[in-house]
């Protein structure tokens, strides 16, 4: 159950860190609440999942899953371009995240 929460978690990440580039600084509301409810539900989330998980390990997954969650955001939103190494960098950053899942 706590790597489950830890993978939502890591997903709002990438949520709250698109709301907060479409913020655009505060000024707009709607980016902005999403920005303040995705941020706080996944620290939770964070939070939680490592009273269960080694807190080193959580993170790095954590970070991981938000990263590469808020790059396919971009490209999905057309704002930026994935390139061939941009991927497999990607593809790099996925297989370590599900190493560090393996070895937990």
């Amino acid at each position: 159950m706590h790597w489950l929460v830890l993978i939502l978690s890591g997903a709002l990440e990438a949520v709250w860190a698109t709301a907060l580039a479409a913020s655009d600084g505060f000024r707009r509301r709607r980016p902005t609440l999403l920005f303040a409810v995705s941020l706080v539900l996944s620290m939770v989330g964070l939070a939680w999942a490592m009273t269960g998980l080694p807190t080193g390990t959580a993170y790095a997954v954590w970070v991981g899953i938000g990263a590469l969650g808020t790059v396919l955001l971009a490209v999905a939103r057309r704002e930026e371009r994935l390139g061939a190494a941009r991927a497999v960098l990607l593809v790099v950053l996925v297989g370590c995240v599900a190493g560090l899942k393996a070895v937990a």
